[in-house]
């Protein structure tokens, strides 16, 4: 398969923006997980990858071999985000399953090394899809099998038992939905860059309306969820029998309720249509890419649930997926402001911050329908 080409403005030398080209080659040298030898000879470069709004993702080459590398944003990062170690050990966990994911080569938890903690992983030769326009290049059909099979992974990494794969412990099931709206609370307690009157009655509505039994989760009810499933989260090639070529970006995966991965694939899918000049995936308006109904009949499907209860309990899960977006926006829209964003298409994330808000206390509150 060939590779595409890198984004016109990806930049390469030997050095680029948060990556020391000499420090990472020194490390992996001796802690890399590959057949390929290097030491101080080697001629190391480098593309930032553009496209992500969070962690920083490049491709490093040895002028021969290439590798996918992972590492926090640069500036004011959330204590609880940007865990590279998590990433890392839920892939390396998940290399057996039916979940597609890179291998991992190599993690590195010493700051000292280049600034910040940071791993590398196989690069995977697919393409993350964010745009209709890259979408219509196929047929509908196409287009419809790419959707049933990013659906179908999803149904796949909930149905992992986590005990399975030595990850009982990555996350605590109990009281998980709680945690989850007060933790996003907090985050945007430490990105507001502005008063935002309808994140905090978002807030006390999700607070007030938990779902009952959410206390009394344990691991054996729990799924390993991703936490920003999307499909430009996915590596694909579409024309494939199996177009779905690994899942990436990992960083808020845990243990906890899958609705919550399934609530926030349907909120951005409608992104695009509430801020337009957010420059977000549109691919939901390809010819052939499922609706939000249908991809609640396939999950059920695929689960053996009911579709009729899931979108009934889905008011809550929407809530706190828009709110969750939300705030994972007005934390890069402060990043921007302050001047710690490194690449293009940041100007206009806080204009989305808002209508989500708005959006997100509809779905709440029932107004709004799948």
């Amino acid at each position: 398969m060939t590779t595409p080409p890198p984004p016109a403005d990806a930049s390469a030398g030997t050095d680029v923006p948060g990556l020391d080209l000499a420090a990472f080659g020194a490390w992996f040298a001796t802690h890399g997980d590959t057949e390929v030898d290097h030491d101080d000879t080697t001629v190391w470069s480098a593309q930032l990858i553009t496209g992500g709004k969070s962690n920083l993702t490049y491709t490093v080459s040895d002028g021969t071999h290439e590798w996918i590398l992972r590492r926090p944003p640069l500036g004011h990062v959330q204590a609880t985000a940007h865990d590279m170690a998590r990433e890392y050990r839920v892939m390396s966990a998940l290399a057996p399953t039916a979940v597609p994911v890179p291998g991992t080569v190599g993690l590195c938890t010493d700051p000292t090394v280049m600034g910040a903690n940071f791993y590398v992983m196989e690069k995977v030769e697919g393409v993350p899809y964010r745009s209709v326009d890259e979408l219509v290049r196929f047929s509908p059909e196409t287009t419809a099998r790419l959707g049933d099979t990013m659906v179908r992974v999803l149904a796949d990494l909930h149905g992992v038992d986590p005990a399975s794969v030595a990850l009982s412990d990555f996350g605590r099931p109990a009281g998980f939905l709680t945690r989850q709206v007060k933790r996003w609370g907090r985050q945007l307690e430490g990105s507001r860059t502005r008063d935002l009157p309808d994140a905090d009655a978002l807030l006390l509505h999700l607070l007030d309306h938990v779902p009952a039994g959410d206390a009394d989760r344990d691991a054996r009810s729990a799924s390993i969820v991703h936490g920003d499933y999307r499909l430009d989260n996915l590596l694909a090639v579409p024309t494939d029998d199996e177009p779905v070529k690994a899942v990436v970006d990992w960083e808020m995966s845990t243990l906890g309720d899958p609705l919550t991965d399934l609530a926030l694939l349907l909120v951005y899918d409608r992104v695009a249509h509430m801020v337009p000049a957010l420059g977000i995936s549109d691919v939901a308006d390809a010819p052939g890419y499922p609706s939000g109904a249908e991809i609640v009949e396939k999950y059920a499907q695929l689960r053996g649930l009911d579709s009729d209860a899931i979108a009934h309990s889905m008011q809550f899960h929407l809530g706190l997926a828009h709110f969750k977006l939300a705030v994972i926006l007005e934390g890069i829209n402060r990043r921007y402001l302050d001047g710690q964003t490194v690449g293009d298409g940041f100007a206009t994330i806080g204009t989305a911050v808002e209508p989500l808000l708005a959006a997100g206390l509809a779905a709440a509150r029932g107004e709004e329908t799948l």
